[in-house]
């Protein structure tokens, strides 16, 4: 799974995001406090300062200010104060940081200047530990998103390792939240379709075990009737063709009583890939006799598969018949390339059907039914299912090209 899909990583940073939301606005409130703190303390000091100084000096008084402040009326304004327009003014003079209230009265320019106050520093040192604050909210956010994300997604990842490794009993079925939920449900879930599969399992085997019989009577029949017909033309190929059917159907029963097992109950053995292909295509080679379709087995670097060999003979089988069975003229193709066999034909290329049952998707409309290539697809697909192999429709400019790739486990070069 990709980082930036993991879900402890949303949830961290959503509360990363949550936090510098929340900090943001938090600075701003704090930002219009400081800043109306400092009005309220030194803008409006000044001006109370002004509205009493003001008058003294107009009646001749003396104006004695606290420490730090002065008062400076007409020539006596600095002159690096002239400048100001009336109003609060925060300037630095000399590397001294002032606060300084212009106005005018009735005599002239006035100025009051605030020589020692702090506020500057203050306001250094609150948004400092602002600052503080917001880095550690936000390696507070962290901290608790890793730990909310691991409290959350762990006892997700060790259901779906549960799940992944078919333990026959799953974690958290006791907890009461919908971690407890899906847990539950999941089993339910599993139990039916392990009763479905086990049923469609059962009804297989059973089947075919019931076929065998006549299938056998069939076949042994046909090959008395092809004893007794073989100087009767008329009759011989019709028995041929009803031998030929027997056993084919007699093949499929066998091949779907061992797919009714389970993979671990079959006899697995390492054969050559290259004997396997070579066999099929030799048997095979009665399908193109009379016709305008030329069947070869073109070869490739050989390897070994480690498999059933009636179930792997059955799939390459299956698509070398067909392909020859659907192609008119042109010719049938079977190769290997890397870990797989590949089956390419000239034909008029597998119907819509087909293609989307090869390839997972939905059936087109109209296309309800078979696939139109018979019984032998369905059964190359449950048999890659059962040996891990990968079915896969190639893309070809006419005809049709379908591979049977054995995954890296099954085979040896």
């Amino acid at each position: 799974m990709n980082k930036a899909d993991s879900l402890r990583r949303r949830i961290t940073l959503a509360y990363l995001a949550f936090a510098a939301v929340s900090s943001v606005f938090f600075a701003i409130i704090a930002a219009l406090a400081v800043e109306g703190i400092e009005v309220r303390l030194v803008d409006e000091r000044l001006e109370e300062v002004a509205a009493w100084a003001g008058p003294r000096r107009a009646g001749g008084l003396a104006v004695d200010m606290p420490a730090g402040l002065s008062y400076h009326h007409g020539a006596g304004i600095p002159p690096s104060l002239l400048a100001l327009p009336e109003g609060v003014h925060e300037v630095t003079v000399d590397g001294v940081d002032l606060h300084v209230l212009r106005g005018r009265d009735g005599r002239g320019e006035w100025a009051v200047v605030d020589h020692g106050s702090a506020y500057e520093q203050i306001e250094l040192v609150v948004y400092s530990m602002f600052a503080v604050a917001f880095m550690g909210f936000m390696g507070f956010a962290v901290v608790l998103g890793r730990f909310l994300g691991n409290r959350i997604v762990d006892p997700i990842v060790e259901l779906a390792k549960a799940v992944e490794k078919r333990a026959p009993q799953l974690p958290l079925q006791q907890r009461k939240d919908e971690l407890g939920l899906l847990a539950r449900t999941i089993t339910g879930h599993t139990a039916e379709l392990k009763e479905f599969l086990d049923r469609e399992r059962f009804f297989t085997g059973d089947v075919s075990h019931e076929l065998r019989t006549p299938l056998t009577v069939i076949s042994g029949a046909a090959e008395l009737l092809l004893v007794q017909t073989k100087h009767d033309p008329a009759l011989y190929a019709p028995a041929e063709r009803i031998y030929r059917a027997a056993r084919d159907a007699s093949d499929v029963t066998s091949m779907l009583l061992r797919l009714a097992r389970s993979p671990e109950q079959l006899e697995w053995a390492a054969m050559p890939a290259a004997a396997l292909a070579s066999a099929e295509v030799a048997r095979c080679q009665g399908l193109v006799v009379n016709r305008q379709v030329a069947l070869r087995y073109a070869g490739g670097n050989d390897f070994t598969v480690h498999g059933v060999r009636e179930l792997v003979l059955a799939a390459i089988g299956n698509l070398v018949r067909n392909a020859c069975q659907y192609t008119d003229r042109g010719l049938v193709e079977v190769r290997l390339e890397g870990s797989s066999v590949i089956v390419a034909d000239t034909g008029p290329g597998l119907p819509p059907g087909a293609r989307a049952r090869l390839r997972n998707e939905p059936m087109p409309a109209g296309e309800r039914g078979s696939s139109g290539t018979g019984l032998g697809l369905g059964l190359v697909q449950r048999i890659c299912a059962h040996l891990g192999a990968a079915l896969i429709l190639r893309e070809q400019v006419g005809g049709s090209c379908i591979e049977i790739r054995f995954p890296r486990e099954l085979t040896r070069h």
